[in-house]
């Protein structure tokens, strides 16, 4: 780890093998990714919930809920800190802010996985430089097996007719730039370990095929 001189890692006095025994499962993120109208959020939300049945220790974090806070948009900032830190501190969605919003959101999960803790993430995360980023990251903080790539795989026309912000109609019409899978390109995963087929089977039905992987890959106990 590179460290600048003043700024130092301390490693916390309870270990993380110490978390895990005590929520009886281990850490980890499941990292949900796929065109925005796919169901990435739906399915998360819905292995949150089955996760929670099982007494399992998980957090959600969501792609529009990180921006309004910790990656909040320059709109939304310049209210209570001015335009001049906005434009300094905001994300917005150009390739380099997209890249920072990762960046960001892989750091929080990383502290959450290596707490021991089962991290859901849902976000379109376009491009796979970012999200190799975010693995190696992930995986050089725990284990090789620590991070999980669930590409929820639906089709364009399959998402823009869901369109449930009604963005895709937007873009379309020109008042959105640079969507991805309109006139910004998605990357999808070569080798995720998770390929849901989100336009053949219920949400409810993939979340299943997640929570059985955590258990067959001995994450959570079934």
């Amino acid at each position: 780890m590179v460290e600048e001189p003043n700024i130092v890692w301390h490693a916390p006095s309870i270990t993380r093998a110490q978390r895990e025994m005590l929520n009886g499962h281990h850490g980890c993120v499941i990292w949900f990714t796929g065109l925005s109208g796919c169901g990435k959020s739906t399915v998360a939300n819905l292995v949150d919930n089955k996760l929670h049945g099982l007494g399992v220790h998980a957090v959600l974090l969501d792609g529009d809920n990180v921006r309004h806070g910790l990656n909040a948009t320059p709109q939304l900032l310049s209210d209570g800190h001015g335009p001049e830190f906005a434009e300094r501190f905001g994300l917005g969605f150009s390739a380099q802010d997209r890249e920072e919003n990762i960046r960001r959101i892989g750091a929080v999960a990383e502290l959450f996985a290596t707490d021991g803790i089962v991290t859901l993430t849902a976000f379109v995360s376009p491009y796979r430089r970012d999200r190799q980023a975010v693995r190696d990251r992930i995986e050089s903080a725990g284990r090789t097996d620590d991070f999980i790539e669930v590409f929820v795989d639906a089709p364009l026309n399959v998402c823009e007719a869901r369109d449930p912000k009604g963005l895709y109609k937007q873009a379309r019409a020109g008042k959105i730039k640079g969507f991805t899978g309109i006139d910004d390109p998605y990357e999808p995963p070569k080798n995720p370990e998770l390929h849901l087929d989100a336009a053949g089977q219920t949400p409810d039905e993939l979340a299943e095929v997640v929570v059985a992987y955590l258990v067959a890959h001995e994450k959570i106990r079934g």
